[in-house]
């Protein structure tokens, strides 16, 4: 998946606005325009597309998580030059402030079973004997879930 896809499924999630997204950057401590969130937004291969890159893309999920959790005290976190889907996943599990248990359960919605040691396992350094890399399949199913939440069926 990339970034762009992942802020479009965000956005539709928790029906944010174009207003709301340039608000959720301002919360990470960074000035961005309604034109530059439309270009993010625009589907690859349309006019007006713009690849967002993994820095814009993690300057977004900071303000997301302050946003939804509010702003930890001192320094904001470092933001990461190279994104994965661990770092993805474990940024959208702190916006949401979620525990092992709730990510199990939406992604138990979707027909996924996930163990609590595969799912730290995804928290893990790389380096770690036990880490796991998040595929997109696994990160796919997690937004679902995540949207079948936030915004069910009408």
């Amino acid at each position: 998946m990339t970034n762009n896809d992942i802020l479009r499924r965000v956005r539709y999630t928790f029906n944010l606005t174009d207003t709301a997204m340039v608000s959720i950057f301002a919360a990470a401590e960074a000035t961005v325009t309604i034109e530059q969130v439309v270009a993010w937004l625009t589907k690859e291969g349309e006019q007006g597309f713009v690849k967002m890159s993994d820095t814009e893309f993690a300057t977004f999920l900071n303000g997301f998580i302050n946003t939804k959790r509010g702003k930890r005290e001192g320094p904001q976190p470092v933001l990461e030059a190279k994104l994965t889907n661990n770092i993805i996943f474990m940024k959208l599990r702190i916006a949401l402030n979620m525990k092992a248990e709730d990510v199990i359960a939406t992604l138990a919605q979707v027909d996924f079973e996930l163990s609590k040691h595969e799912l730290s396992a995804f928290s893990r350094k790389v380096e770690n004997k036990h880490y796991r890399v998040c595929n997109d399949q696994i990160l796919r199913l997690f937004l679902t879930g995540v949207q079948q939440q936030y915004r069910p069926a009408e």
